[in-house]
């Protein structure tokens, strides 16, 4: 699929970051590398020595700054390599509106903004 048509059927823009981050399940931590971010989920860089399963629930804490984090509840959409795409399945308030202050800052556009809001409160009803 031609990266024009993919990127139309997004429903959510994609930021890019680069940000230390920790990605974990019980006691396993790894660290990893953020590449984007949306308001739905992340692309990071993981190295290959961590398998992580679709149906597994993982961690992920991004740190902005030493007081600052984001964390939600992620699993696997796609796994290139050492490139995996994340979803979100869980965020709290704090870090999601920490996340969205991020991509309002980095979209500069309000109206695309309210899109991916728009796109994000429709699909929590399903």
């Amino acid at each position: 699929m031609s990266r024009m048509r993919h990127s139309e059927k997004r429903h959510f823009h994609r930021v890019a970051h680069d940000a230390p981050a920790t990605l974990s399940r019980g006691s396993h931590t790894f660290p990893c590398k953020i590449l984007d971010l949306s308001l739905k989920g992340c692309l990071i860089e993981l190295g290959n020595d961590w398998s992580i399963e679709p149906d597994q629930v993982h961690e992920l804490r991004i740190d902005l700054s030493p007081t600052i984090q984001i964390v939600m509840d992620v699993s696997l959409a796609h796994r290139a390599g050492t490139k995996i795409g994340l979803v979100c399945q869980h965020i709290d308030l704090d870090s999601i509106s920490t996340l969205k202050r991020l991509v309002e800052l980095n979209l500069g556009d309000q109206e695309l903004l309210e899109r991916d809001l728009q796109a994000l409160a429709s699909s929590s009803d399903h």
